[in-house]
């Protein structure tokens, strides 16, 4: 007597764009807590490449006072939160917040960070390479700070929470576990039957 066989589903090819979502995430995450710390650091008193921001803002550091503390507070508080909206894509406890909600706020979310990160890096780019003339004068030291780190940041932290959210969807419209990017099923689970029944090539059903 031949021993039974048991089937087995077809091998599926692992899921790339959830995994990358959630390699996205993490690091949109890493990025927004990053940002909000130079914003802490400087709501606290430091003075540290304030210089390389220039405009109001550098203005309102070299003054002083409650008003640039409060408002250095909310950019690092915003960017937590930013940050918090990247792991909630991938983490177990990002399942209270409903799913409809969740891919809304990134997808916005994201959105807002590529464009304004995107037009103010061009834009910067544009003065820089003398294509644009502003009638005003131009912190050239503080505009070449902006296009290369501080408003490439929101770009590229745009960029990958884009990355995440599509990633998100991606994972919860197939209904993969989240959290497990690429998780297939175990071939020696029950089906969705919950009967997982053998196949006996002696004596067919």
């Amino acid at each position: 007597m031949r021993r039974p066989i048991v089937a087995r589903a077809p091998s599926r090819p692992r899921a790339r764009w959830p995994a990358a979502g959630t390699v996205a995430a993490y690091a949109a995450a890493i990025a927004a807590f990053a940002y909000a710390l130079v914003s802490l650091y400087w709501a606290v008193g430091g003075r540290g490449l304030v210089s390389t921001v220039g405009g109001y803002v550098e203005q309102f550091a070299r003054q002083g006072g409650a008003v640039p503390v409060l408002v250095a507070l909310a950019a690092a508080a915003a960017k937590v939160v930013g940050g918090l909206l990247a792991l909630a894509l991938v983490r177990p406890w990002g399942r209270v917040v409903p799913r409809r909600w969740l891919l809304i706020s990134s997808a916005g979310a994201s959105a807002l960070l590529v464009v304004y990160g995107g037009l103010n890096v061009a834009a910067g780019a544009f003065v820089l390479s003398g294509l644009v003339h502003p009638a005003g004068g131009v912190d050239r030291t503080a505009l070449r700070w902006h296009v290369g780190v501080w408003d490439l940041w929101f770009l590229m932290w745009g960029i990958l929470l884009a990355l995440a959210t599509i990633g998100y969807w991606r994972q919860t419209v197939s209904g993969a576990p989240r959290g497990r990017p690429g998780h297939e099923m175990d071939s020696s689970r029950p089906d969705l039957d919950g009967d997982p029944r053998p196949i006996d090539r002696d004596h067919p059903h």
